[in-house]
């Protein structure tokens, strides 16, 4: 069992960063991947970036390449994400999960999330 909980969300303007925060605890947090995935009322989960259980690996979806980047700290159990860069349409909660295998997207523990509201 793992539980998380994301921090660090907020609002910016159109340009800026913000780092947001995964903290696991629970047991075997470094077997994981772990994933962040944004939501917008009204519309399906979007994934945005996964880092592999060692954090050798990372994947991003197209709309965020360049602009953010996932790390993971297996020492104090955490994973990040930060976004740089920020627009409008990046506007949404972000949720943080953790799962047992890097090339299926499959993820067993969620987060409740986080806003980030991106001004123009």
């Amino acid at each position: 069992q793992v539980q998380l909980v994301e921090s660090g969300g907020g609002l910016v303007q159109a340009g800026g960063s913000l780092r947001l925060s995964c903290a696991a605890s629970g047991r075997n947090f470094s077997r994981y991947t772990m994933g962040w995935f944004r939501q917008v009322p009204g519309t399906e989960r979007e994934f945005v970036a996964r880092i592999n259980s060692n954090g050798a690996t990372t994947d991003y979806a197209d709309s965020v390449k360049g602009r953010f980047t996932i790390s993971r700290d297996n020492a104090k159990n955490t994973v990040d994400l930060q976004m740089n860069s920020l627009k409008p349409e990046d506007t949404a909660v972000y949720y943080c999960a953790a799962g047992p295998l890097y090339y299926t997207p499959q993820y067993d523990y969620w987060g409740r999330g986080t806003q980030v509201t991106v001004s123009s």
